[in-house]
């Protein structure tokens, strides 16, 4: 899989519509996800470019199953969401850590569970070292 450095990653609305179908039902032929999305109100070829564009993005599967693709997601929600933040905050940290460190802790704390879970993540990899 390529490096997750490119803006392409952060998906669309509908992309990222198709994404969380697919995290919760798949593996979903295209007539399948067409009928779930946007209440069915799509085109079959915008649904079909869509999971086409996402597979040559790497973050989907395709398997042909008689005369048609079947979709799957290639990563997990969690590990999808993980490599983004990574790659967005990854370059902030080598130009200011502070600034960016800061801004994220404020927004963590902003929610006590968040803080309490960014800190238990914090003393893991403290451990781990």
């Amino acid at each position: 899989m390529r490096s997750f450095d490119d803006a392409s990653r952060v998906l669309g609305e509908l992309e990222l519509g198709v994404m969380e179908l697919l995290w919760e039902r798949a593996p979903l032929a295209v007539r399948d996800v067409q009928a779930r999305v946007a209440d069915g109100k799509l085109a079959y070829t915008t649904v079909m470019t869509t999971l086409d564009r996402l597979y040559k993005k790497e973050l989907l599967l395709r398997e042909k199953v008689g005369l048609a693709f079947v979709y799957r997601p290639a990563l997990d929600r969690q590990t999808y969401q993980q490599r983004v933040v990574e790659a967005a905050v990854g370059p902030l940290l080598q130009q200011g850590a502070s600034a960016v460190l800061a801004a994220f802790v404020n927004v963590a704390a902003e929610n006590e569970d968040h803080l309490r879970q960014l800190e238990q993540l914090v003393a893991a990899r403290r451990k781990n070292r």
